[in-house]
């Protein structure tokens, strides 16, 4: 069972930057940001492989977002910048299980924190 917590939400103006963090028991494995708004699918917004390596992000935040790992401190970062009221959502961390090397797919995340909630005013 792998343990994430995150952290680092909260309520921002068009514009400025916000940076999460996610505790997590173990950060070797391919773990992803994942957001949902109300009424709204789950949209995965950032994935970091195994490797650290190769990264996914969709072109909705693509040149915005930027996540990384620290595996000495077991923490996974989402680091957002220029944000948009349309990132208001609930922030998810996640990690695939152990056998996933890389996945894009919402569906292939098998562990997931409790959320944080970021709002973003105009």
């Amino acid at each position: 069972q792998v343990q994430l917590v995150e952290s680092g939400g909260g309520l921002a103006q068009a514009g400025a930057s916000l940076t999460l963090s996610c505790a997590a028991s173990d950060v070797s494995l391919t773990m992803a940001w994942i957001r949902q708004a109300p009424g709204k699918e789950r949209e995965l917004v950032a994935t970091i492989a195994m490797d650290g390596y190769s990264k996914y992000y969709p072109n909705s935040v693509k040149g915005r977002f930027t996540i990384s790992k620290d595996n000495a401190r077991n923490t996974l970062y989402l680091q957002m910048n220029s944000l948009k009221p349309e990132d208001s959502a609930v922030y998810y961390c996640a990690a695939a299980r152990p056998d996933i090397i890389y996945t894009t797919s919402v569906l292939e995340y098998t562990y997931w924190g409790q959320g944080t909630q970021v709002t973003v005013s105009s």
